[in-house]
């Protein structure tokens, strides 16, 4: 349901302040927007007018071109974009020149990637903020609400578009109209694309059929928005409505049979009157008795059929039906307003009481259709129930009484003439104010007859002895009317406000608890939970899994044993077909269970299930949990979203480092391969005529190069492992010193004229980690510390302990980390050297040893420079299983 709301008009003062806008609206490309544009422009100047063009795209249409000259054109801004030079929009330069009238072309142009905007219309925005007045172009296709229906119509999804909100802010529209045959015709001629595109777009997107439903669509948008145009400028001068500028329709149903049909009559008025839009209303009452529940399930049906036959449906609420049918007529611009007028009384009718009556002599401006009804009317039981369903009010009223007999008595014998009857309307009050208008009326009565009894003369006699006895029951009986009447509106709307409070603050809880959820499942739960609840009944939920409808979640917790064929059946219906199914529908109502959609923005999230008669049509629970079902539907949705976005995410990730592999593998893994494959080649064919030197150069270049590509092969075989999860550490007491030497043996042969030194405690405390994972990680931080450290220098090796851990450094004499990259030299294919340069590895030796690290529990962090501006320092980080007391160290 719709709530009664009025749109935001603009304030006078604000539209001073902002420049007029005015689009050239066309069904299609080629229609002549840009040239008509271009056309009052040219008047424009020629009247005196500051003109100047912005942008214009003429396509290189030479009468389009023509009508440039004269014309002053600001030019355009270049735009450095992927090895490319754009041009676009210069707003600065517009802004600059602040001319009275810009032209800017294409509004629904998306800018290119590094603009100030993404979109034109929202430079054309920021000039109208200045106050400078804009004209542009705009094809219908680019609404943002008509996007499917092109889609639809055409079957080309339009990648550019402009919200409906803003072509509803602007000034004008002129919409620049040919017929599709005259299109044609000059796509024909190449006045709009070359022989070879027009023939093409003939075809296809130019077929007679599509333009002409495009040109209807045009029209349509053109009239609405002049329509809404109207309605703010009657507003803001202060004018009621209705206006009959366009034909507004206003269905009003009440509980009775009369509902369905009115709203097919509502049907059948905006068939008549050009698909006009049309409304079904109920008006609820909240000092009025509670519905029954079959008026409830009567509107509740209407409201649905309303939906299905392209209507809104609308809940307003008042006690004055008249008066608040009027308002909103007024507010809304109705200009029908249709009703239905069953059997009245010949009283009501006599007196003019009847709905229809009120109507016509409150109407101003709207046409008020009345259908009467030619059924008979239902015979109506009435059953007299004490108020609320119960005697208690009644026996307290009694006992009010009582309780001023009492104090009557006493008041007598005390005193000498009191008036005894406030006494007893005190009583009435108390019992209307506190129970209603009946037991206030049977306190009344028994109130006169006590006081006629004991009291008045002839005492102990019923009898009335005078006018003035016979006034005193008037006055008993007035009271309990209006306290009564009083007390149990002011209940009535208390009860309807608390309901309403509760409704409110139920969804809001929901909301709450929806938008903490982390996945489907999750929401899933919390959503048959707050159903459950909020009916008063078991509630399931199922979600599509693999393909099939399954049951994800349901309240209470074990209810899935109730799910037969039958029941899986209906929710599949409800699934296949988005309409709802089980009881007390038209599809298979024989079930214990009634199935809804769960209908979310993008589609159908799933299917939910409430227990069969837990909810009255109509009622103020059905709404509540329809309500939780529409908005358990988008979190469902959201959190659909989410699992992609992160399995996105995670595709994303996957294929950076896929790519990444790919381009180390294309060249790291190449140029070892080619080396060893040349040197090979060159010793079987040539061996026997090399000089040794030069044979042992070309195995020592062999030996280099495998050993380089084992690396090379290692590294990308360790980062899988860590990428996977497929790491199994082998955890064992530890001392770091033979790892360290184990992992400088390793590298000893690559030293060539560098030197190592190592700077070991006589006793380290041992620790808890793998020894061939850290042995991995020291030979992956020795190998990067010796390609980047100049021959003659010296790498330091160190290790020493604090109270918590053994600590590990790899101190080397290179040119050093710039300190921007420290962050980040740890990250995968992170080179210091230039991309060109591949002869420093695959830039994955520091990222394996910091995931080894991390894996044992440990830290690693880089520091650099170390002194005069150079060297680099890797520390890493051991925890010990027991902190060392501070003397020990």
């Amino acid at each position: 349901m719709t709530p009664d709301a009025d749109p935001p008009v603009a304030t006078p003062a604000a539209r001073r302040k902002r420049g007029r806008l005015k689009v050239f609206l066309g069904m299609s490309p080629g229609v002549g927007k840009t040239w008509e544009m271009l056309r009052a422009a040219r008047r424009r100047k020629a009247e005196g007018g500051d003109v100047v063009v912005g942008v214009a795209e003429t396509h290189g249409r030479k009468e389009t071109e023509s009508l440039l000259r004269g014309l002053e054109v600001l030019a355009r801004a270049p735009l450095a974009h992927r090895d490319r030079t754009l041009l676009e929009f210069d707003i600065d330069g517009a802004l600059a020149r602040r001319p009275e009238l810009l032209l800017v072309d294409e509004y629904a142009h998306s800018n290119a990637p590094g603009s100030r905007h993404p979109k034109r219309w929202q430079d054309v925005e920021e000039i109208l903020n200045a106050g400078i007045d804009v004209w542009t172009t705009l094809n219908v296709q680019h609404l943002e609400s008509l996007s499917d229906v092109v889609l639809r119509i055409t079957g080309v999804r339009q990648r550019e578009s402009v919200p409906d909100s803003a072509l509803s802010r602007a000034d004008d529209i002129e919409v620049v109209d040919i017929t599709p045959d005259e299109l044609r015709k000059r796509m024909s001629e190449g006045k709009v694309y070359v022989p070879e595109t027009a023939r093409l777009a003939a075809d296809n997107f130019f077929k007679v059929e599509n333009l002409t439903a495009l040109r209807e669509l045009a029209l349509r948008r053109a009239a609405q928005t002049v329509d809404d145009q109207l309605v703010a400028t009657l507003r803001e001068r202060g004018m009621e409505g209705p206006w009959a500028a366009g034909e507004r329709i206003l269905v009003l149903v009440g509980g009775d049979a009369m509902a369905a049909s009115l709203v097919r009559t509502g049907r059948r008025m905006s068939d008549v009157m050009m698909d006009a839009p049309w409304t079904v209303a109920h008006v609820d009452r909240p000092s009025g008795a509670g519905q029954a529940a079959a008026s409830a399930g009567r509107i509740s049906d209407a409201f649905k059929l309303a939906e299905q036959l392209g209507g809104r449906t609308l809940l307003l609420t008042g006690d004055d039906v008249v008066r608040t049918v009027m308002d909103h007529a007024r507010r809304s611009n109705v200009t029908q307003i249709v009703i239905g007028k069953g059997r009245d009384s010949r009283l009501s009718e006599w007196l003019g009481r009847s709905l229809a009556a009120e109507l016509l002599r409150h109407a101003r401006g709207a046409a008020i259709h009345v259908v009467t009804d030619d059924s008979e009317p239902e015979p109506v039981r009435r059953e007299w129930k004490p108020a609320f369903g119960s005697w208690r009010g009644y026996v307290i009223g009694v006992g009010f009484v009582g309780l001023a007999t009492l104090a009557a008595l006493f008041l007598d014998r005390t005193f000498e003439r009191v008036d005894l009857g406030v006494v007893y309307l005190s009583a009435v009050l108390a019992a209307g104010v506190l129970y209603g208008l009946r037991p206030a009326l049977a306190a009344a009565t028994t109130a006169f007859l006590v006081y006629n009894f004991l009291f008045l003369a002839p005492r102990y006699s019923l009898g009335i002895g005078s006018p003035t006895d016979l006034l005193t029951l008037v006055v008993f009986w007035a009271v309990a009317l209006v306290t009564g009447a009083l007390a149990g509106r002011v209940r009535e709307q208390a009860r309807a406000a608390q309901r309403r409070a509760s409704g409110v603050s139920a969804l809001l809880a929901a909301s709450q608890a929806l938008s903490a959820a982390g996945d489907r499942a999750a929401a899933a739960r919390i959503l048959a939970e707050q159903t459950a609840a909020a009916a008063g009944a078991k509630a399931l939920v199922l979600l599509p899994v693999d393909g099939e409808l399954a049951l994800v979640a349901s309240a209470p917790d074990g209810v899935d044993a109730a799910l037969s064929a039958e029941v899986m059946a209906a929710a599949r219906w409800t699934w296949e077909k988005g309409e709802p199914a089980g009881h007390g529908t038209g599809t298979l109502p024989q079930g214990r269970w009634t199935f809804r959609p769960l209908e979310g923005v993008r589609g159908r999230a799933g299917v939910a299930g409430i227990e069969a008669a837990a909810l009255s049509p109509g009622s103020d629970e059905e709404r509540l949990a329809l309500a939780l079902l529409d908005q358990g539907a988008v979190s469902l949705e959201r959190a659909e979203l989410a699992t992609e976005a992160v399995e996105t995410e995670t595709l994303r990730r996957a294929d950076r480092f896929r790519s990444a592999l790919m381009n180390s593998v294309s060249h790291d893994l190449r140029t070892p391969l080619s080396t060893v494959l040349g040197s090979a080649t060159t010793l079987i064919d040539y061996g026997k005529s090399l000089t040794p030197a030069v044979r042992d150069d070309l195995l020592l270049s062999i030996r280099e190069e495998a050993e380089r590509l084992g690396r090379y092969v290692g590294d990308l075989l360790d980062m899988t492992r860590l990428e996977g999860g497929g790491l199994n550490i082998k955890s064992d007491w530890t001392d770091v010193r033979d790892v360290l030497n184990a992992a400088a043996e390793r590298v000893s042969r690559r030293l060539q004229t560098r030197r190592m030194t190592r700077d070991f405690p006589a006793s380290l405390s041992v620790v808890q980690a793998d020894p061939g994972l850290l042995e991995q990680a020291l030979v992956n931080i020795l190998e990067n510390a010796i390609e980047y450290s100049p021959d003659g220098s010296t790498i330091e090796l160190a290790a020493y302990e604090d109270r918590g851990s053994v600590v590990i450094s790899i101190e080397d004499e290179g040119k050093g980390i710039p300190t921007a990259e420290l962050e980040r030299v740890f990250d995968k294919f992170r080179r210091m050297e230039e991309s060109t340069d591949r002869s420093k590895g695959a830039g994955l030796g520091l990222a394996i040893a910091r995931g080894f690290v991390e894996a044992l529990n440990g830290r690693i962090a880089a520091a650099s420079p170390i002194h005069d501006g150079k060297g680099t320092r890797v520390l890493i980080s051991l925890p010990k299983a027991i902190a060392t007391h501070p003397s020990l160290l």
